[in-house]
């Protein structure tokens, strides 16, 4: 991956985004667009849009989710405490301890994550997780009219962890799921850019999955496509205790994993699927048989119809302050997909 897309990369995992709040990666993302695309706009929803224009031609759509997993303050106590519920599907016990930034009124402000420690606990209570409920944050506060003073009500936060590389390939941040997505999405796009087919195609960055998959509904509903492929990330098998059976054998530089089931045609498959092998790529198949858990589940039941795709990236430690992901799975899902599109004509039939 060269740097300028590491760069772009890194802005995007950096920007704090919580489902319904996507405001700051969405803002990024666009600007990243509005060097090479045609058309770049936002939807009132809160989708984003980057056009390779071709009125009449095929529909395109390059899909994946920008917002991510976050809290929402709810309560705002006389001590000056905040109490907060979940954006998203977290496991509770990673929230402990650790630093906020929450979107306040007046710009970010930093707080910690507290809980009773465990030297104050009931023996018999030390074993026991701690749910949310029982968790506050504390961002130094005197009293409630001082908090007040830079926080709100309905005010969003992420946990405070930015963009590192472990190495050369490996990198990790929060966010992974799914600002990657919606990196590959615009990346492929770029690499269509450089030498169009004829099509009309779409890079779209996608709100809410966490939550609803309000954006894949509403934007598939607006432009609907005649292909459309979601990104995601999928769960890594290559660490110690990983299920094999049911997730595969998906390594991190494995290459770009696809998905075969309910939400997904056959016939879209087999093209991404024949363009790994023109990659050089073996890439992971998963076996999907109800719905995927991804975007794809909502474009596929929006509008007339639309022949859907699924491609996801291989990531370790998903929900976590560090979500952990290759490069080279980023690099190869752009160019899987943009081999794949080129193969798609006015004449092409995605009828099972």
């Amino acid at each position: 991956m060269d740097q300028r897309a590491t760069d772009f990369l890194r802005r995007l995992l950096d920007a704090p985004g919580p489902s319904g709040h996507e405001r700051a990666p969405a803002r990024v993302w666009r600007q990243e667009a509005e060097t090479f695309a045609d058309e770049v706009y936002g939807d009132v929803v809160g989708n984003a849009f980057a056009r390779l224009a071709n009125d009449g031609a095929p529909k395109v759509v390059i899909e994946g989710h920008i917002d991510e997993i976050g809290v929402m303050v709810t309560h705002i106590d006389q001590e000056g405490f905040l109490w907060f519920e979940p954006i998203g599907g977290w496991d509770d016990q990673v929230l402990i301890g650790q630093r906020l930034r929450i979107a306040g009124r007046n710009g970010d402000v930093i707080g910690v994550i507290g809980k009773k420690a465990a030297h104050l606990l009931r023996p018999e209570d030390r074993e026991k997780p701690t749910p949310i409920r029982e968790m506050w944050v504390d961002i130094g506060a005197a009293n409630r009219a001082d908090a007040k003073t830079r926080v709100a009500v309905g005010d969003a936060a992420v946990i405070d962890a930015g963009f590192v590389q472990l190495t050369d390939d490996l990198c990790v941040s929060r966010s992974m799921d799914n600002r990657v997505g919606a990196f590959v999405a615009l990346e492929a796009v770029r690499l269509l850019a450089a030498d169009r087919p004829a099509l009309d195609i779409y890079a779209l960055a996608t709100v809410q999955e966490e939550i609803s998959f309000a954006g894949a509904y509403t934007a598939t509903f607006q432009l609907a496509p005649t292909v459309a492929i979601a990104l995601d990330v999928t769960h890594a098998t290559d660490y110690p205790g990983a299920n094999k059976k049911t997730d595969g054998e998906v390594s991190l530089g494995g290459g770009p994993v696809l998905t075969r089931g309910a939400s997904v045609n056959p016939i879209v498959f087999e093209g991404l699927r024949a363009a790994g092998e023109r990659l050089g790529l073996d890439c992971p198949v998963q076996g999907a048989p109800k719905t995927s858990g991804t975007d794809a589940d909502a474009m596929i039941r929006t509008g007339p119809g639309t022949a859907t795709g699924l491609v996801s990236i291989p990531n370790r430690y998903m929900h976590s302050p560090n979500e952990t992901v290759s490069l080279r799975d980023l690099d190869y899902a752009a160019k899987l997909i943009a081999d794949f599109v080129r193969t798609i004509t006015p004449e092409s039939d995605f009828r099972p």
